[in-house]
């Protein structure tokens, strides 16, 4: 992140700004697309600084605890779903990671919550909401690949 805001400031920054300076000297305003699209790519540079920072900012470092064996951030984790009668695979996630299309789930989500600390073998029950809850099985606790940490990088 802070080398993506070096990146922000000392390089694109000074080119939106340069940009801004020419699509300006093109004449009137209100009618100058340059303008308007130069300023918005301005402008999303700098909330994307401002977010990167925020986030370092607020950031808490993680600590896994977990055993080799057991389900703890990064891990690939095998499930078996009695009541669908079906097989899935996660990987376990922190939250600014999470995308449950690409079966990348948080260690904060009930499911993740419900995972983590377990090994194979283990059945655990998924409590959703009060009202509904459910049970799963490990079947395989495993790190993630390569091809998994690229998955999870591509957010």
């Amino acid at each position: 992140m802070e080398e993506e805001i070096e990146y922000r400031k000392l390089v694109v920054r000074p080119k939106a700004l340069e940009d801004v300076k020419t699509a300006r000297a093109h004449g009137d305003l209100s009618e100058n697309f340059e303008y308007h699209a130069a300023k918005k790519f301005k402008n999303e540079n700098e909330s994307r600084i401002r977010y990167l920072e925020r986030m370092i900012r607020t950031a808490v470092v993680i600590e896994d605890s977990a055993g080799a064996d057991e389900v703890g951030i990064n891990k690939k984790v095998t499930v078996y779903i009695p009541e669908d009668d079906e097989e899935e695979v996660y990987s376990i996630v922190s939250t600014i990671r999470e995308d449950s299309l690409k079966h990348l789930i948080s260690i904060e989500s009930p499911m993740g919550k419900a995972l983590l600390h377990h090994k194979a073998g283990d059945r655990v029950t998924v409590r959703v909401s009060d009202a509904y809850s459910y049970e799963v099985e490990i079947r395989k606790v495993e790190p993630a690949s390569d091809a998994d940490d690229a998955k999870i990088r591509d957010f």
